[in-house]
């Protein structure tokens, strides 16, 4: 992934066709076909050429019998040990030091168990040591380098996440530091004090979030999830964003469905954003809604405070009988993940709430 250089006043708060002054644009109409949906099925966020072999590495397990559980497992791990990829795993992009820390949580929906690691450095696969956490102890979270040590203690190889590629982002950003850093206040508060003030806002570098998730049901219909990532780049060392919360990043129920979140970690953890995805499932809405519904949630939470902000987050979801969605707040595209079932694999294209001109540096 590519660092953007993205000013946040650059999108415009409008629906194509709609007019200017529309403030939501959901691209789900009543016309637009609900995918069908069925089991076993697996749903992958990216949509790369790790994306696609994650999602044929997933559908082997479940093809030939495997749980969900070690399907979302084996297909995390793939994206975590791309060295190309800098926002998951191994090349992740680093802390403010220049740190690797990463973030990752595993839930499995028959069981009701939950496992995750936050700010865990030097060990490739984050998200199999929070799949040891879940199932060889009676804890949920562990951190830093206590986290480190337990999977020291399971045999865990360590290694140098920091790739040579990572690096050189990192020493730009550096070089590109100002006052304007996370020493301060919200970004959706910094922005409006800067419009008050007339002053310049914040970065006119966004710094890139990315994260995966991998959601499915096996042929039991039992369910699983993966949420993991490298967080923030250049974040102050030590933050944990949401992909190691459950009930933020990722969510589980196996009567209900699954649903993960990428992006600015802070507004997923405020929204318990996942958990209302499949809450909003279990009342009855489709994946596709229950995505849409939280970005109008997290919206109107920001609108009520500082009309100008958008915040930045992907949801994806799936329910028990294998139909999905996806909804994206703000960007120049709709958003997308890999899908994988009976019918093969796809890159299935959701809704876009909020259009943002891009230009890139």
């Amino acid at each position: 992934m590519v660092a953007k250089r993205i000013s946040r006043r650059n999108f415009f708060n409008q629906s194509f066709g709609l007019g200017a002054g529309a403030l939501f644009f959901n691209k789900l109409t009543a016309f637009q076909a609900i995918p069908s949906g069925s089991i076993p099925m697996m749903i992958v966020a990216h949509t790369n050429e790790t994306g696609k072999k994650a999602s044929e590495t997933g559908w082997k397990i479940l093809m030939s019998g495997g749980t969900a559980l070690d399907a979302v497992e084996k297909a995390a791990n793939i994206i975590e040990l791309d060295a190309e990829g800098t926002s998951v795993g191994f090349g992740g992009l680093p802390n403010e030091d220049g740190i690797v820390q990463l973030d990752a949580s595993i839930m499995d929906g028959k069981t009701y168990s939950a496992g995750s690691v936050a700010c865990l450095e030097n060990i490739k696969i984050p998200c199999s040591v929070a799949r040891v956490v879940m199932e060889r102890t009676d804890h949920v979270m562990l951190a830093g380098e206590d986290a480190l040590e337990f999977a020291r203690k399971w045999g865990f190889k360590e290694e140098n996440l920091l790739t040579e590629k990572a690096r050189k982002e990192w020493l730009e950003w550096k070089e590109r530091i100002s006052d304007r850093d996370d020493w301060g206040p919200p970004d959706h508060l910094k922005e409006k004090k800067d419009e008050e003030s007339g002053a310049a806002g914040g970065y006119d570098f966004e710094r890139p979030t990315g994260t995966t998730n991998v959601l499915a049901v096996d042929k039991n219909g039992d369910i699983a999830g993966v949420t993991t990532t490298s967080g923030l780049a250049f974040k102050i060392p030590g933050r944990v964003g949401d992909s190691p919360i459950i009930g933020a990043g990722l969510y589980v129920d196996n009567e209900v469905g699954a649903a993960g979140a990428t992006g600015r970690g802070e507004d997923v953890i405020k929204s318990c954003a996942s958990y209302y995805m499949v809450m909003r499932m279990k009342e009855g809405r489709t994946p596709q809604q229950a995505c849409d519904d939280a970005v109008n949630m997290i919206a109107a939470k920001y609108k009520a405070i500082n009309s100008d902000f958008i915040p930045g987050e992907t949801f994806r979801a799936i329910n028990k009988k294998g139909e999905y969605g996806c909804a994206r707040m703000v960007d120049d595209s709709k958003a997308t993940m890999s899908v994988i079932n009976s019918d093969g694999y796809r890159i299935h294209e959701g809704s876009l709430h909020f259009y943002r001109e891009r230009r890139r540096r």
